[in-house]
């Protein structure tokens, strides 16, 4: 049925859970994996992921992490958990980007047959309702997601 999951993270608590969950199905279903983080343009990945945006603290700009490093945090963790499952997983940084239209676009490219994603990720009004992107890519995108809260 499901042959290539594409697994979208940011790194939250909620994420990792979608993580968990699409890497779980994988399994099951003798499925290989691609993880996918986007991180958008002017850092509004929201620095280190350690940072809790709704903390009301910053880091300063010396405790800060690159996009590159924030992503290379984010995908080492998600590929632990693909290992510990044995599953077949590869990983994606698209830096720069709307993380819906880059979500959709992999799918499209890499031949994905289903979206593994949380329901919301980082941003703190989007916690309250279906987070914006998740929304975004349940809208416009022609295969099935998966939305794990």
């Amino acid at each position: 049925m499901y042959e290539h999951i594409l697994i979208s993270t940011d790194g939250s608590d909620v994420a990792r859970k979608g993580v968990e969950s699409g890497l779980a199905l994988a399994k099951d279903l003798g499925a290989r994996a691609t993880i996918i983080t986007v991180t958008e343009r002017l850092g509004n990945h929201g620095g280190s992921p350690k940072w809790d945006p709704n903390s009301g603290e910053r880091p300063g700009y010396e405790d800060s992490l690159s996009q590159e490093e924030v992503a290379d945090e984010i995908l080492a963790s998600a590929m632990v958990t693909a290992r510990k499952l044995g599953v077949e997983a590869d990983t994606l940084h698209v830096p720069d980007a709307v993380p819906a239209d880059a979500i959709i676009e992999t799918a499209k490219t890499r031949n994905c047959q289903l979206i593994a994603m949380a329901s919301h990720g980082r941003s703190g009004l989007g916690r309250v309702l279906l987070g914006s992107q998740t929304s975004d890519v349940l809208a416009r995108c022609g295969i099935p997601v998966l939305v794990v809260r």
